[in-house]
């Protein structure tokens, strides 16, 4: 019976189907690990973590996900491959990221468990081959939905964030920072790149590299996630990981701006205060109800406690030797998320397209978890601003992601405003950029 069951599995995706039915259930629903204050119960220890993939099965025919009251959402362009990230030009024009993580290399060689991993992602629809490219998107009739694609540029390793400062546009692949020339309206870019900066890369155990510039774009801001889950491969492979690094434009210097971030990906600034917000995707394994993902200012120096510590100064006994001195300086995050969302985009609203309620807050794409039962994400949710901070309850704004049978039709990852105020989402699953706007507006 073993032989013939291992002769039909590979040995990953038999310990996957076995892992699936193993682990604990959330005693709360996820909204109690939301807002400023969540429940942080104790940790939950077990040698098998839960395992709870939704499998990945693309959207069929006209479906779409569920807006919110009020809104409603269109395909503004579909059929990409796996598009994760988007930038808006200055003229309009939409460029998305259609990127996935690097083919693994001789030192990323994968342990059992991270085999494991692998067959559960893939099941998910996170082991495609990467396009290593972005594509232009543009609406030149104003109808909602683009009409021009162009390869933007090709040839890129993983790339994700994307910046324009003046003349140059700035690229965040896997492990380096470059730049492109680039005239307004242009729709390919033929130049080679420009080197800025190394960025960590090796087992890019997370890979994306979010970008964003400072005002007068003198500084870029790069969010590097962990290369593991609580420092099991040592703190010597996290070299300038689990930060924000701050790079000068003009010499590629580098530093940490802010540190401790388990997985820093959207990053924004906050319209009124004028300061820098990230969302990040906190650490698995010590049950569905923890850690929450979580929004917050970013203090520069500021150290926000992993892999020590979680939501501030919650030690994490896995991790040896502990570091009280350090736990004590962690900064406790300004809001959670829910435990295992998978939170990953992130754009302050400075439309006035959409309806009142949605001004200067915060949308976030919400990927969906794989650690957590019941499951929790497969989202874009909102999260209202006053006074430059979170000042109310996080709400949805497109839900329908997993079907009636828990499968994720589309995963949500990058988010932005367009040029008309409406909101894009990244559906890196469905492989559709979806466009929000108000319920019985014309296209615009």
């Amino acid at each position: 019976m073993t032989s013939s069951l291992t002769a039909r599995w590979s040995l990953p995706l038999l310990c996957a189907c076995l892992l699936a039915a193993c682990g604990d259930t959330a005693r709360y629903p996820v909204e109690q690990g939301t807002g400023p204050n969540p429940v942080l119960p104790e940790p939950v220890k077990r040698l098998i973590p839960t395992v709870n993939v939704a499998p990945a099965k693309p959207w069929s025919g006209d479906a779409a996900p569920v807006p919110a009251a009020g809104l409603a959402v269109n395909a503004f362009a579909r059929d990409l491959d796996h598009p994760r990230w988007l930038y808006v030009l200055p003229n309009g024009d939409v460029l998305v990221a259609e990127t996935n993580a690097p083919a693994r290399g001789d030192d990323d060689k994968p342990s059992l468990k991270n085999r494991i991993a692998g067959a559960v992602m893939k099941k998910a629809g996170a082991r495609a081959p990467s396009a290593d490219r972005i594509t232009l998107l543009r609406d030149a009739d104003g109808d909602g939905v683009a009409e021009v694609r162009t390869q933007f540029l090709k040839g890129l390793y993983s790339p994700f964030g994307m910046a324009l400062v003046g003349d140059r546009f700035y690229v965040a692949n896997a492990d380096a920072l470059v730049s492109f020339p680039y005239r307004q309206g242009e729709t390919r870019i033929n130049a080679k790149p420009s080197f800025v900066a190394n960025l960590p890369g090796g087992i890019n155990h997370h890979w994306t590299k979010s970008l964003v510039a400072s005002a007068d774009g003198s500084k870029l801001y790069v969010g590097v996630g962990s290369n593991s889950n609580v420092a099991e491969n040592g703190m010597e492979a996290e070299l300038n990981r689990a930060a924000i690094l701050e790079i000068d434009a003009a010499s590629g210097a580098t530093r940490v701006y802010a540190s401790g971030l388990r997985n820093p990906v959207g990053m924004a600034w906050e319209p009124q205060t004028g300061a820098l917000w990230t969302v990040v995707n906190e650490r698995d394994e010590i049950g569905s109800d923890l850690v929450p993902d979580y929004l917050t200012s970013v203090r520069e120096g500021g150290f926000y406690g992993w892999p020590y510590s979680y939501y501030g100064q919650h030690v994490d006994e896995r991790v040896q030797p502990p570091k009280p001195d350090l736990v004590a300086s962690a900064i406790k995050p300004d809001y959670a998320l829910g435990a295992h969302t998978a939170s990953l985009g992130l754009t302050f609203y400075r439309g006035e397209l959409l309806p009142a309620q949605y001004r200067g807050g915060a949308f976030i794409g919400q990927h969906g978890s794989w650690n957590r039962k019941p499951r929790s994400g497969y989202k874009v949710a909102f999260v209202p601003f006053a006074d430059g901070k979170p000042g109310g309850a996080l709400q949805d704004v497109l839900t329908g992601f997993l079907d009636a049978d828990g499968n994720a039709q589309g995963r949500p990852v990058g988010v932005v405003e367009d040029a008309h105020g409406a909101l894009l989402v990244a559906d890196d699953v469905g492989n559709v950029i979806w466009r929000v706007t108000p319920a019985g507006a014309a296209p615009r």
